[in-house]
């Protein structure tokens, strides 16, 4: 009997995918749970939040939360701004992945290959609070790197990374392309295993060398997932990282390093201006929301590939 059977203009499902749509149910109940039953709690937003009261029990203030976003003494501006320069930075390193990954797949010594590959994935699992220690063990004003470079005379005296104000947006950046390349590159490394072997026998015919096989046909063949990450990572420019900014935060470096996640932290849980703290939390997601479908839609035209 065929298995797609139908009863009723209805499919029958087979035992085996009712198995795999059970399995599946713990994580789409987990994604209504924490992402959007959260939405609710937009409703805070237009609220004067009191803690102990129903959300139904709350003063209802209209948009008085959203316009405090602009009104005097609001780092809204100024932490929206640093969110969108960390995430046009993120996006200017976003092809250092896959340029690690192409060049990583023409190692032809397995050993070397999987060491060069567990390396760079490992900072991935190493928590910020970690990577800010070692930061401050080598470039704090008494870290080894410091002391290292005023012996050899290269500097004169200790200067503190830190807390450079000067130096903290591209700081950050190398972090962050440190601790997420050799990860990011496992995407693309999938990728290149995808690709037809035969298309590469064809190209040694033809007397094509390493490099322009690496040009035409690897890069080519991890374009449509490169274009894919690229619109995920720009609908997510404004979602700069709580965990980094907060542990490297100082008041040095405040003006730099206050994004809109550690922002809304600061007023929500640090002032008590809960409904504030939502609205700021709210327009970030909208902006992300509006960046994903804009850019979604120019990729689709320009390139054929899209996320939704």
């Amino acid at each position: 009997m065929d298995a797609l059977q139908k009863r009723g203009g209805r499919r029958k499902l087979k035992k085996s995918e009712v198995r795999l749509l059970l399995m599946a149910l713990p994580f789409v109940l987990f994604i209504i749970v924490f992402y959007y039953a959260q939405l609710f709690g937009w409703l805070y937003a237009f609220m004067d939040y009191k803690a102990g009261k129903a959300v139904w029990e709350q003063t209802f203030v209209g948009l008085e939360n959203f316009k405090k976003l602009f009104a005097h003494g609001s780092r809204f501006i100024a932490a929206f701004r640093n969110s969108m320069i960390f995430g046009v930075l993120g996006i200017l390193t976003a092809p250092l992945p896959a340029v690690f990954a192409i060049f990583l797949s023409e190692i032809r010594n397995s050993k070397i290959k999987r060491t060069i590959q567990t390396m760079s994935s490992f900072p991935n699992f190493i928590s910020w609070i970690l990577v800010f220690s070692i930061c401050f063990m080598f470039f704090s004003s008494q870290g080894q790197i410091n002391q290292i470079l005023v012996r050899a005379g290269i500097l004169k005296e200790s200067a503190n990374l830190l807390s450079n104000a000067d130096a903290a947006y591209i700081f950050q950046m190398l972090l962050g392309v440190w601790k997420s390349i050799g990860w990011s590159a496992i995407i693309y490394m999938s990728a290149i295993a995808g690709i037809d072997p035969e298309l590469y026998d064809a190209a040694d015919v033809d007397g094509a060398n390493r490099f322009q096989k690496m040009l035409y046909i690897t890069l080519q063949g991890i374009l449509p997932t490169f274009f894919v990450l690229l619109v995920l990572n720009v609908s997510s420019i404004a979602n700069a990282g709580f965990d980094q900014f907060y542990v490297f935060y100082n008041p040095m470096v405040s003006e730099q390093l206050e994004v809109l996640s550690t922002y809304a932290y600061r007023i929500g849980l640090g002032n008590g201006e809960i409904s504030f703290a939502t609205a700021i939390g709210m327009s970030q997601s909208i902006v992300s929301i509006v960046l994903l479908f804009t850019v979604n839609k120019l990729a689709k035209k320009l390139t054929g590939n899209s996320v939704i």
